[in-house]
């Protein structure tokens, strides 16, 4: 039975407002290459950890329960990863299967409940991808537009935190679907890129706009049919005047709240009945049986290049917790993953 070193990165205290990389520690560890006699385990061996602003709510003591448990002090994170099997006692999975799907932020996990696991049809695309455009984001983003927003041709799109793992590609499948897109990012060099490598029609840099309301209003003068929520706060309260009569807001994430001691409430509402707005929030795990028929349609508009993702990638596992803290100040630019080990 083989022991191999393990390092792992612990969550060394809960957080209140913005977390530091000093709220996660790399310990020092050991792992045994084996699974429990008779159990439907397996062991893996870390590719690819994904850094996802959901997790900060997971380092909080909540008193309430959320849709995914805090983390435990002292213990190892948890997070998807690209994974590849080493020992195995369940009849479906076999030494050298990759697979992406919930696993600790260290170099080797004993999973013992694979059901939210895939198996990796695609492996002539980058493994990484299955942390982002191939995995929970893309998914995320396919769902979140098609199945929550369900757009028509010629409708008016707004995405914001645009040039993150989702947000990139929502724009993406908008332009596929027909629609004219908008996105807001916060530096210049994602406002770039989101007009020179993802194709929206157009882009603004929200820290540089006095007027929220002012610059939609700049940017959609007919109104906007269809938002896809990653933000919260001010730019809600701004897209709520500039929705069209009965838009669709997605919501997907509020990254400008994660870090507030006492979230901001929601101005406008009212329009929500004058211009018979739907918002809607939506949970990317309740979707997990669309998976298949996304992956492939998602694989098929990467292989003819309709579809281009970016990704910012973090050597070691002694740099995730640099990498998590940088989504919260816009440091990546991107998809945030980390690399443990390239096979």
């Amino acid at each position: 039975m083989a022991e191999v070193s393990n390092k792992r990165v612990i969550l060394k205290r809960y957080v209140t407002g913005f977390p530091a990389e000093d709220d996660m520690e790399l310990v020092p560890a050991t792992a045994r290459l084996a699974v429990p006699p008779g159990s439907n385990a397996v062991v893996v061996k870390n590719l690819y950890l994904s850094c996802d602003p959901y997790l900060r709510s997971r380092m909080s003591g909540n008193d309430e329960p959320s849709h995914v448990p805090d983390f435990v002090q002292g213990e190892v994170l948890t997070t998807l990863g690209v994974s590849k099997v080493v020992e195995s006692g369940h009849q479906d999975y076999k030494p050298g299967d990759l697979v992406w799907g919930m696993t600790g932020c260290e170099e080797y996990t004993l999973i013992t409940d694979l059901q939210s696991h895939f198996k990796i049809n695609h492996p002539e695309l980058p493994l990484s991808y299955y942390t982002g455009v191939l995995g929970m984001p893309g998914l995320t983003a396919y769902v979140g537009f098609f199945d929550v927003a369900k757009p028509k041709k010629g409708e008016y799109v707004f995405v914001s935190a645009a040039s993150g793992a989702v947000g990139q590609l929502v724009g993406q499948l908008a332009k596929i679907s027909g629609c004219y897109v908008v996105g807001s990012a916060g530096s210049d060099e994602k406002v770039n890129l989101l007009k020179t490598k993802f194709g929206f029609d157009d882009a603004f840099n929200y820290k540089k706009e006095q007027d929220l309301d002012a610059t939609l209003k700049r940017c959609f003068p007919e109104g906007i049919d269809i938002y896809f929520e990653n933000v919260g706060g001010a730019m809600l309260d701004a897209v709520l005047l500039n929705m069209r009569l009965h838009g669709r807001v997605s919501v997907c994430g509020l990254i400008s709240q994660y870090n507030l001691e006492q979230s901001e409430g929601v101005r406008n509402l009212f329009c929500i009945i004058t211009k018979r707005i739907r918002m809607e929030g939506f949970i990317v795990t309740d979707h997990y049986g669309s998976y298949r028929k996304f992956e492939e349609e998602m694989a098929g508009y990467l292989k003819e290049g309709k579809i281009t993702y970016v990704e910012d990638v973090a050597e070691g596992i002694e740099s995730f917790p640099t990498a998590l803290i940088g989504l919260f100040y816009g440091r990546n630019i991107g998809k945030q993953l980390v690399v443990v080990a390239r096979e």
